[in-house]
């Protein structure tokens, strides 16, 4: 194996150090994979129809809400206690991630379907 050593000595000091680093993370076990380990909710809409009603999650942790609209209209899926709305178009799919909350119940719903897209988000 032949090795050819960098022109610019900087570059290989900073290669080095990015590497040591990266080394470092891993083995304290903080790897940046592990921040697609967020739990993630994915909820289903279906022109007025929803896959979930209540979803439990811990409190103080953050979290991911992924909304996939399976209908033929748009939707509109909010909770305003969580600050979130996120509009999708028929076919779509949208992501949120959200910091961490206090125990409590935060109603959801899709607005365009308001009759039948009740649920909510209760945080322990």
């Amino acid at each position: 194996m032949t090795t050819h050593p960098c022109p610019y000595p900087r570059h290989t000091g900073a290669a080095a150090f990015f590497g040591a680093a990266l080394l470092a993370l891993q083995l304290a076990g903080i790897a940046p994979a592990q921040a697609d380990e967020m739990p993630t909710v994915r909820i289903e809409l279906n022109d007025g129809q929803i896959n979930v009603r209540r979803v439990e999650l811990p409190a103080r942790q953050r979290f991911r809400v992924e909304v996939v609209n399976q209908g033929k209209t748009p939707a509109e899926f909010e909770s305003l206690p969580l600050g979130l709305e996120l509009v999708v178009a028929p076919g779509g799919t949208r992501t949120r991630a959200l910091p961490g909350k206090s125990p409590g119940t935060y109603p959801f719903y899709d607005e365009f379907h308001m009759e039948t897209t009740r649920g909510e988000f209760v945080i322990k």
